[in-house]
């Protein structure tokens, strides 16, 4: 019985490594789809022009910055009446988790639509920054640039 337990002990040993090592991934994986679907819930609702279901997706000392100056949560709710996005798709999507709590997502986003009656059609470099909050990722900062 004792030569049998020690081969057994040492193969246990050799895998929990390798189970560990999933546990780790399928957690960070799961942080990271649930920033991608965050970011993805923002421009849908916005989109959609649903005010407070957008809301729901920020912190409330947010901070986004752009070309025409920098705006808070209440002025990127204002600015949804006068803004038709048409459609719009991400590319090259990364998150990064500077420290637990703490989500950095890039991207490119390619939109069709225009704000207040200018287009505002094309491809842009985007950033958002998520702190976790009770559970749920919130947007504390975006910013996006025209690529040109």
């Amino acid at each position: 019985m004792k030569k049998h337990t020690i081969p057994f002990c040492l193969a246990l040993l050799a895998t929990l490594p390798i189970c560990f090592a999933q546990t780790k991934s399928d957690k960070s994986s799961a942080k990271e789809t649930a920033v991608i679907d965050s970011e993805k819930a923002t421009w849908e609702t916005y989109k959609n022009k649903q005010a407070d279901a957008f809301k729901k997706y920020f912190a409330k000392e947010y901070n986004g910055v752009y070309a025409e100056g920098i705006k808070n949560l209440d002025t990127e709710v204002a600015d949804m009446a006068k803004t038709d996005l048409q459609s719009y798709s991400f590319a090259d999507t990364k998150v990064a988790f500077p420290s637990p709590g703490v989500a950095v997502i890039t991207y490119k986003v390619t939109g069709q639509g225009s704000f207040d009656g200018k287009d505002m059609s094309g491809t842009y470099n985007a950033a958002s920054v998520y702190v976790q909050r009770e559970g749920k990722w919130l947007a504390i900062f975006h910013t996006e640039v025209k690529v040109q």
